[in-house]
């Protein structure tokens, strides 16, 4: 019965046909259709009128992008590790030190320990040095590298500096405002990047509108996404010697873009003086990482226990 409790929260559907990336990703017409027709509703008022319009698109939107072949097998190969931010994108930022700096050392770390205890599983970094590495681009490794986990990794901030702790993050509807922040912070690396109103498809970070998008549009993903993030913050909260703050639900484009299980984990707030030392610590950074790992090495374990 416990197997069987924990077999029923895993949804096990995998794209991995190589042209599938053009079909899951074709959104740029029905992002900006979705997009004008939100604004038109908000514009207007009339939400019980368009609300039809719009779940109309969106199941267009789900059926096409859910085209593709289902996997056979359930099985962990690949992993990509996302340190995020990079370059001349600092991220958030304390007293002394910046949030590229932390995420990398932490997504390295991570990755060795994968490369050592589970040889069988290909590591990829997004970046493995101080390099800026576009949004779009991010998402588009792991995807051409048929990736069967996402992990990025990120420092989180906060106007009041007594709060801190760990928050894992998986693509969905926010339930608060501080959520709705951290999303809007973290997609708005965008603005660093040229021509990314083109790009992201008229995508502002800023706009209600793009988030409730997000909201409605989520994951095929979902399930798995928040097993793993669920598996992370109890390593941090029992065994890595952190304040879990849990998971929860926000609009990511990164975590969006991509097509299969993912999630964003924030390590700790740098606005914290004394968490912002603690993440400067090798020592707890690995602990971290540790902490990750073995949320990886469960959930890979667990899903392979189905073959």
């Amino acid at each position: 019965m416990k197997n069987q409790k924990k077999q029923s929260k895993l949804y096990f559907e995998k794209p991995h046909d190589s042209n599938l990336y053009n079909v899951f990703f074709g959104f740029r017409e029905k992002f900006t259709i979705l997009r004008k027709v939100i604004g038109i509703t908000f514009k207007k008022r009339k939400i019980v009128k368009n609300i039809a319009i719009v779940f109309l698109l969106l199941a267009i939107t789900l059926l096409t992008s859910s085209s593709g072949h289902r996997r056979s097998d359930f099985t962990v190969k690949t992993v990509v590790i996302d340190a995020g931010h990079g370059g001349h994108d600092p991220g958030t930022h304390g007293q002394f030190s910046e949030e590229k700096d932390i995420a990398l050392d932490v997504a390295l770390q991570l990755g060795k320990y994968i490369k050592e205890y589970l040889p069988d599983v290909k590591v990829v970094y997004t970046r493995k040095d101080d390099n800026f590495v576009e949004l779009e681009q991010r998402a588009h490794i792991a995807n051409k590298n048929h990736a069967d986990v996402f992990i990025s990794i990120h420092v989180n901030a906060v106007g009041k500096s007594s709060i801190y702790g760990t928050e894992t993050y998986v693509m969905g509807p926010h339930k608060s405002e501080g959520n709705l922040d951290v999303a809007k912070r973290e997609n708005s690396v965008i603005l660093y990047e040229e021509g990314y109103e083109e790009k992201y498809e008229g995508f502002d970070p800023n706009s209600p509108e793009s988030h409730i998008l997000f909201s409605l549009t989520q994951s095929a993903y979902i399930e798995n996404s928040l097993y793993l993030a669920s598996n992370i913050e109890n390593q941090f909260g029992k065994r890595a010697g952190r304040k879990s703050r849990g998971v929860k639900q926000a609009g990511f484009w990164v975590l969006w873009r991509t097509a299969m299980p993912s999630v964003l984990v924030e390590i700790g707030y740098l606005t914290n003086p004394k968490e912002e030392k603690e993440l400067n610590n090798s020592s707890i950074k690995a602990n971290i990482a540790s902490g990750i790992f073995r949320a990886f090495r469960d959930y890979k374990s667990d899903i392979e226990s189905l073959n």
